[in-house]
């Protein structure tokens, strides 16, 4: 979160970047130039595979971080034109008369009014600019302007969090001043990766891993990538004050369509429609590997399910979760090269209390899938500090290495 052009967007389900790095200069001598990253985020593989000279593509099925990423591959653009159009956008804006259209609750409990106002000056700027503009220049200062949304806010917006309007910052950025800030960094960054960069070539699709559909048959000679955590985490809410604040959502319950209906089901808020068809996804041929350590599982946490008073259907959470991923090692065999690696950062989980072997369960799935083998390198514990946590399993985190993709059969 503090490295060159990485830094441009906090979100908070990334990895080291610098062991991205290390891991494809690795790959790199051993002769492998196409790396693919199925779940791609903010771009972390994308950015460092073009760092490194390789040649990269990423799917990601959320729309709002397919943005950011795509602005992130802008850092070739002329650094020079950058601050000088954010230059631009504030005189404009500040020129501006305030508005009095409506806006969503969400922005009025997260911003004071002042704020607000020039957030809206800004967003307005830059639609009168973005049709004149290069797409860089135009996709670069939109991130400008997603970047400082959460410094400008008064209220509990901190990155790894959800919104907080109940909790206070003491610390609150003028919109003007961060604007031009921002860009200033941006710049800076760009400028040092132009000096030190090879010349490698990523893309971003917004594409979902289940298929890869896009992705040419045995492209990929190396996959590196972090598949969502089995741990309810809601990576569509964790992006909603940018969402509303770009005219995406206007309130909490949009997120199911406008995000949520795409990403692997992860959350229970994925899955609260699914209940009834628990039985249904776990009689899934697909995990078949898993039986009957899956549906023991899923039937302890229907059963722990009664005795907590929000009743969350972690039971089909964990079905539809595992149905996902086996879809997902379908689309990996069909898209990875004979011989191929794989390496996925992956955690465990435990909801309830009640353990979900997640790593030795997708090793499971990859080799029914058609790959030779598979093996767990932990890096580092999890839930070991127990305060204000809500079982006391012990869980970690660390990497799914899996070889050696067979010839799709056909």
């Amino acid at each position: 979160m503090s490295l060159p052009v990485h830094r441009w967007f906090r979100y908070p389900a990334g990895f080291s970047a610098l062991w991205v790095r290390q891991l494809l200069q690795r790959e790199q001598s051993q002769g492998r130039r196409r790396v693919l990253d199925p779940f791609c985020g903010t771009g972390t593989v994308l950015l460092e595979a073009e760092y490194t000279g390789l040649e990269a593509l990423g799917l990601e099925a959320h729309p709002f971080l397919v943005q950011v990423a795509r602005a992130k591959l802008h850092w070739r653009a002329d650094a020079s034109l950058l601050p000088r159009a954010a230059a631009e956008l504030v005189a404009m804006a500040r020129e501006l008369p305030a508005t009095v259209e409506e806006v969503p609750e969400l922005l009025v409990r997260c911003y004071q009014p002042e704020t607000l106002q020039k957030l809206i000056q800004l967003q307005r700027a830059w639609l009168e600019q973005v049709l004149v503009w290069p797409a860089a220049l135009s996709e670069l200062t939109w991130l400008v302007l997603a970047a400082i949304l959460r410094p400008c806010s008064s209220v509990g917006t901190a990155q790894w969090q959800y919104v907080l309007p109940s909790k206070t910052k003491a610390q609150v950025a003028d919109p003007f001043d961060a604007f031009l800030a921002r860009s200033e960094l941006m710049a800076d960054d760009m400028r040092y990766w132009q000096r030190q960069a090879r010349s490698g070539k990523a893309e971003i699709r917004q594409g979902d891993a289940r298929t890869c559909e896009g992705v040419p048959a045995g492209w990929a000679e190396l996959v590196v990538t972090s598949p969502p955590y089995a741990n309810n985490y809601d990576y569509a809410d964790a992006t909603r004050l940018e969402l509303c604040f770009f005219g995406e959502i206007e309130r909490w319950r949009d997120l199911q369509q406008a995000v949520r209906c795409h990403l692997i089901r992860s959350c229970t808020q994925h899955v609260s429609n699914l209940v009834k068809e628990t039985n249904s996804l776990l009689a899934d041929p697909l995990l078949s590997p898993l039986q009957p350590e899956l549906p023991a599982v899923c039937a302890r946490l229907e059963q722990e399910r009664l005795q907590h008073g929000g009743r969350k259907a972690y039971h089909t959470m964990i079905a539809a979760y595992f149905l996902d991923m086996a879809r997902c090692w379908q689309a990996l065999r069909r898209v990875t090269a004979t011989g191929g690696l794989i390496c996925l950062v992956i955690g465990d989980s435990a909801p309830y209390g009640v353990h979900v072997p997640v790593e030795e369960w997708l090793g499971r799935l990859a080799l029914a899938s058609g790959f030779r083998s598979w093996r767990f390198e932990p890096l580092r514990a999890r839930n070991v500090k127990w305060q204000n946590r809500k079982h006391r399993v012990p869980l970690h985190e660390g990497l799914l290495w899996v070889e050696g993709a067979t010839p799709p059969v056909g």
